[in-house]
């Protein structure tokens, strides 16, 4: 029987999900206060100013997801000398990137009103200390986040989101106070910036307490260097990718129609990232699980990581995605207002489904991140990533901020429908169809229940408020909580049937041999 840590396990995912919580929670609350005011034009500003500042994350060149990688693999295998090598080389590169990215700030900071000639003269002095003080902790972050990649390779994601937590509450209670003094959009990015870096600080030092690593100049390596460049490159091309994908929208969106129709975007765009993140906090977990199993050589656990981990991943997105669907002009009034529903629902509900597909199998990620096999993936993210820039380009004067929207969707759809699912299943010799059926159909058949009793209750009545809104929600839950205790109970939701394993000829299998059967029935 195949068990992993599930005291740790349960530790990382539920202070995951608590961390998030309070994010979404204050997110929700804070959207709608900073908009109302700011106003839409300054709101777009902010939105657009750390847009284009979420580029500066492709100077991490991957350097953090190897980070991850070979901390949780020597961790594993007690390689002390080796590990002290890699985090001393990888927070010397990311000083010498903090570096270029503050020079790449400055140059940008003089140029500010050719960047963004969307944005209104009189708001072109606040834009450009906006890029300033966000840039400049960009910068500061790139060293300090090794740290941060270190306690997730140790597997200790909840002291990353203890962190997190105390720094958004204390941001949010300033941002509150500021903005009730009258102070503007200067302010609440400063508070904004200034509190995670206090956090990244504290995360160093309990890191170092937890697993002691010598810094030193003379850990800086070279064959440590190369080893990270060669895990990292094909990483840094799924963040290029990533960025196309999902960061080039509202810099589309304010180059070529206006700031305030970001904000438009962003409401539904915002509402689909906030899902998202339910999945990822979880899926994040795999990394080092995924890692630490290919240095032992357990395939076995591989696979489970890989079925269970994607239908686990299902559970959870494929409810969430027919609940904003069905309420999400609701969802959408009760947080922002009745104004933004008709332009921003449709983005909404075009991202979601997309998203949807991709979120379901965030569990083939991140096993190809931990067992060192992503080369493949990154360059069909990569054309995945340049097509959803070129369509966004050429269907957002036609069409508006829901052509952007399909310009992300399309090339997203395609890449998870035809790509991942095949690829990693041959990767890790299991049939698709068995993969499919065992990670997919159960957590489909958990939500169509949902789906009717939401479908029901709206017919009743329609909701415009949050307590009408947490009424459906809290009913609808209920009815699919009770089919998750089920499946959890009889056994169902955690284990798998029998997975069909396609043996490659080799020294270790007859050659007139080209399939098997094994059966997992392990817990996760």
């Amino acid at each position: 029987m195949l068990k992993f840590e599930k005291g740790q396990i349960i530790k990382n995912i539920s202070s995951s999900w608590f961390s998030l919580g309070i994010n979404i929670v204050t997110g929700i609350f804070l959207s709608p206060f900073i908009l109302h005011h700011l106003g839409d034009t300054a709101f777009g500003v902010w939105v657009l100013i750390f847009s284009v500042t979420g580029y500066y994350g492709l100077f991490d060149l991957g350097i953090r997801s190897s980070v991850v990688r070979y901390v949780s693999k020597f961790t594993a295998t007690n390689e002390n000398e080796e590990l002290a090598k890699v985090v001393n080389t990888s927070l010397f590169s990311y000083s010498c990137i903090g570096l270029a990215s503050m020079v790449v700030t400055l140059l940008l900071c003089f140029y500010v009103d050719h960047v963004f000639a969307k944005i209104p003269p009189e708001m072109m002095p606040t834009a450009r200390w906006l890029l300033l003080m966000v840039g400049g902790s960009v910068a500061l972050g790139f060293p300090l986040g090794v740290f941060n990649g270190f306690l997730e390779g140790l597997q200790r994601f909840y002291i990353l989101n203890w962190s997190n937590v105390i720094a958004t509450l204390l941001r949010t209670a300033l941002i509150v106070v500021v903005l009730n003094r009258g102070y503007g959009l200067i302010m609440v990015a400063f508070i904004t910036i200034v509190l995670p870096m206090i956090a990244s600080l504290v995360r160093a030092v309990i890191a170092m307490r937890l697993r002691p690593v010598p810094l030193s100049a003379k850990y800086v390596d070279r064959a440590t260097f190369r080893r990270i460049v060669n895990y990292s490159s094909s990483t840094f091309l799924i963040m290029v990718a990533g960025r196309l994908k999902f960061k080039t929208d509202e810099i589309v969106i304010g180059t070529m129609i206006s700031a305030a129709a970001v904000t438009y975007f962003n409401i539904g765009n915002r509402i689909v990232d906030y899902a998202g993140q339910v999945v990822t906090t979880l899926a994040q977990v795999f990394v080092p699980m995924s890692s630490q199993s290919e240095a032992k050589g357990d395939m076995n656990r591989l696979r489970k990581i890989f079925v269970v981990g994607n239908r686990v991943c299902a559970f959870i997105i494929f409810p969430i995605c027919a609940t904003l669907i069905i309420l999400g002009k609701s969802v959408i009034q009760v947080w922002m207002g009745k104004k933004y529903v008709v332009t921003s629902y449709p983005v909404l509900v075009v991202m979601i489904i997309a998203c949807t597909l991709w979120w379901s199998q965030s569990a083939s990620g991140r096993v190809l991140f931990g067992m060192g096999k992503h080369g493949t993936w990154a360059k069909i993210t990569l054309i995945e990533g340049v097509s959803n820039l070129i369509l966004s380009i050429i269907l957002v004067r036609p069409f508006g901020i829901i052509g952007d929207a399909f310009g992300t969707a399309i090339p997203l759809a395609c890449s998870t429908i035809f790509f991942m699912p095949r690829h990693v299943s041959n990767l890790l010799h299991i049939r698709l169809r068995t993969y499919l059926r065992e990670a997919y159909v159960l957590p489909f058949l958990l939500t169509m229940p949902l789906v009717a009793v939401l479908l029901l209750l709206k017919r009743w009545f329609v909701p415009h408020n949050y307590r009408e809104l947490g009424f459906q929600l809290v009913i609808g839950g209920a009815v699919y909580g009770a089919g998750l205790l089920w499946a959890y109970f009889s056994n169902r939701a955690l284990r798998t049937g029998e997975l069909v394993v396609k043996l490659e000829p080799g020294p270790n299998a007859p050659s007139v041999v080209t399939e098997a059967v094994e059966t997992y029935q392990g817990d996760v």
